[in-house]
């Protein structure tokens, strides 16, 4: 089956993939205004509030790699169908759920569902399009993606308002659904036939070093100190996981990541630029919706509304970007402004406290917003442009993988950092009701000011970058550090082989005729 031509065929390919994306991270925001409600009839406690966000965000940064290369073995289609299954059966779960400890555990489906959707809606972009291509389309991704993060607390007000908090879950049901309808009947793919062997010592050591990362940064500062013996323990296995893990990919025929895309400088800039973007994602989503909510005193519903600047900075600063470097086929200056931006609004956002001006801070969280569509998809475009077809699942899993890795590790600090600041603040002024609220929004500044230190070092990172030009194909194998030359890849009978069964007939044509040339 031949990859969609016209603009009509890639938009109804890609409606699916963005419906699946909206209603995976829509997921994992939603809950966040709804959360005081589901606490206080689940009856649970403070600890196991945290969880029900932290427990999805962890598995579906720990399976994100595990998705990207099952993605480049098996058929794309239908994985991404697979994880949009497992993602609605953790929702109808999690909307039944009688106490917190069953909640928790079916956000833990729920997030190994969003881990594949997210991870393979990326690959299966990259499958699609050349880069070049992307460029126009990847607006809307990033637009489709920060609707979900930045939109889940509104919607999540409002259902909590009205038909009651377990919507929260059911409502992404029907979306998915029409998500699995709609990719069966436009997205098409070429199959690539390889032989699969799995890395499952390799899956197995990144997933569990990164979930121990993941569990220290959560307990760490409300469980115990950050400098004690549970620290050590969690870090030191964390540590001893992934250093084995290294080993293992090092050996391993089909690694789940390939360690030779760290050795292409964009990709590993980008990535690492992605860490704060996400960050600064999660954060703005997770944390205004607080403070709004305890700081300022206003509904769930209200408290959704004020965060729409946000929304709206990142989706029309991602969809113009995206058309401006699908034409001009340069994406580094948009990086740039993008980074620069998002510690601006960061910055300022730091200097907030209870009684800040909602004008100035609707200011400010569109600031961030142009800062975060600037660059999250575009990092993703630098990176997918960077290796070639038989890497785009791990490059782009991993990617995704650092960037949601960024987002939870640093959601669960900031809020460690929160808890601590409040308590203090609370305790040195009394506990009055106001001053509670005072404490918090005061606080609050102080998250911000951490947020915008730590994408200072997007900054550096996207200055770094060298800028390739965007390939205009969807199969060349890129030359650079650490890929292999076209040239190469040309003179392979294997590869060959496979480019004839991919490409067009008109293709396959022109490759025979190059090959009889240089025999």
């Amino acid at each position: 089956m031949n990859r969609p031509s016209s603009h009509r065929e890639i938009l109804e390919a890609l409606s699916g993939i963005w419906v699946a994306l909206l209603v995976a991270i829509l997921s994992s925001t939603i809950v966040s205004n709804a959360l005081p409600t589901i606490l206080a009839e689940l009856k649970g406690t403070q600890t196991q509030y945290t969880w029900v966000i932290t427990a999805m965000l962890l598995a579906s940064t720990a399976s994100t790699p595990l998705w990207g290369k099952l993605a480049d073995l098996f058929d794309k289609k239908k994985l991404l169908q697979t994880s949009i299954v497992v993602f609605v059966a953790g929702s109808v779960l999690s909307g039944l759920s009688q106490n917190m400890e069953q909640l928790i555990a079916f956000r833990v489906v729920q997030g190994l569902g969003m881990g594949g959707v997210q991870a393979l809606g990326q690959v299966v972009v990259g499958a699609l399009l050349s880069p070049r291509e992307r460029g126009r389309y990847s607006g809307y991704t990033g637009m489709v993606i920060s609707a979900g993060t930045v939109g889940g607390p509104l919607v999540g007000g409002f259902l909590v308002d009205w038909p009651g908090w377990r919507w929260c879950f059911f409502v992404c049901v029907p979306l998915a659904l029409v998500a699995l309808a709609v990719l069966h009947k436009t997205l098409h793919l070429p199959v690539r036939k390889q032989h699969v062997k799995i890395d499952y010592l390799g899956a197995t050591l990144i997933t569990g070093g990164v979930s121990l990362v993941l569990m220290w940064v959560s307990f760490a500062g409300k469980d115990f100190a950050w400098l004690s013996k549970e620290s050590a323990l969690f870090a030191g296995g964390a540590a001893l996981a992934m250093i084995t893990a290294w080993f293992v990919e090092r050996r391993a025929s089909s690694p789940v990541i390939p360690l030779h895309l760290f050795r292409n400088r964009t990709v590993v800039l980008a990535m690492l630029g992605g860490i704060a973007v996400g960050t600064a994602m999660f954060g703005a989503s997770v944390f205004m919706g607080q403070y709004f909510q305890i700081a300022r005193g206003f509904s769930p519903t209200k408290a959704g509304l004020l965060t729409v600047p946000l929304v709206l900075g990142l989706s029309i600063s991602s969809t113009v970007s995206g058309q401006l470097i699908a034409k001009s086929g340069k994406w580094k200056s948009y990086l740039v402004w993008g980074a620069f931006s998002l510690v601006a609004g960061l910055a300022l956002l730091g200097t907030i406290d209870h009684t800040t001006n909602l004008v100035l801070m609707g200011a400010y969280l569109s600031l961030v917003g142009v800062g975060v569509g600037l660059t999250m998809q575009n990092l993703v475009l630098a990176v997918q442009n960077g290796v070639g077809m038989s890497d785009l699942g791990a490059a782009s899993s991993t990617a995704t993988f650092l960037r949601s890795l960024g987002g939870t590790a640093g959601v669960s600090v900031l809020g460690a950092v929160l808890a601590a600041h409040v308590s203090t603040k609370t305790l040195d002024r009394g506990s009055l009701s106001p001053v509670v609220r005072a404490s918090y929004g005061d606080s609050m500044g102080e998250l911000f000011l951490i947020a915008a230190g730590l994408a200072v070092f997007t900054v550096i990172a996207v200055l770094l970058i060298k800028e390739q030009p965007l390939r205009d194909s969807v199969d060349v194998t890129p030359t650079g550090s650490g890929a292999q030359t076209v040239a190469t890849e040309l003179d392979s009978p294997v590869d060959t082989e496979q480019r004839i069964v991919d490409n067009s007939r008109s293709a396959v044509d022109k490759l025979l005729v190059r090959v009889g040339d240089g025999s």
